[in-house]
């Protein structure tokens, strides 16, 4: 990882943080920790990123993308540890589409894959951390988790 990449990375997730209400700029606002705290992730990690020393790892990406309501996906790109060919988005829905001829939800999908009952609201979180921001709402619209 090059010194241009964490600062490219670091001064996009800045903006990112800043963004979602998180006061990382004054000394004791309370931005950092209360980032840490709700990724469940050590003040250090957030800390060496946004001075630049180093980059957070995986476990610590997925948690700050969750908090920070981005895709998985696009963390991992603007990291620079995964490029746009090594996650490509489909250009059409790709898989069986629903009785209606609509593309699956994540729900449906599960159940096509035989994903247990008490494993599918785990299955649609995970999967659904690789889709693009306006696929997750649609699919969220379209089909309630069985347990809501």
């Amino acid at each position: 990882m090059t010194t241009g990449e964490i600062d490219s990375f670091a001064t996009w997730i800045e903006e990112l943080i800043r963004r979602r209400g998180f006061d990382i700029d004054s000394p004791r606002g309370g931005g950092k920790s209360r980032l840490a705290d709700e990724a469940g992730v050590h003040r250090a990690a957030i800390t060496r990123l946004l001075q630049r020393q180093s980059m957070p790892d995986l476990e610590t990406t997925r948690r700050l993308a969750q908090v920070l309501q981005v895709p998985v996906r696009d963390m991992l790109i603007r990291s620079g540890r995964l490029t746009e060919e090594d996650l490509p988005l489909p250009s059409v829905p790709t898989g069986a589409p629903s009785a209606d001829g609509r593309p699956l939800t994540l729900e449906e999908a599960a159940v096509a894959l035989g994903v247990p009952a008490d494993q599918r609201e785990m299955f649609v979180r995970v999967a659904g951390q690789f889709l693009p921001a306006p696929a997750i709402e649609a699919a969220q619209r379209r089909a309630p988790l069985a347990s809501d």
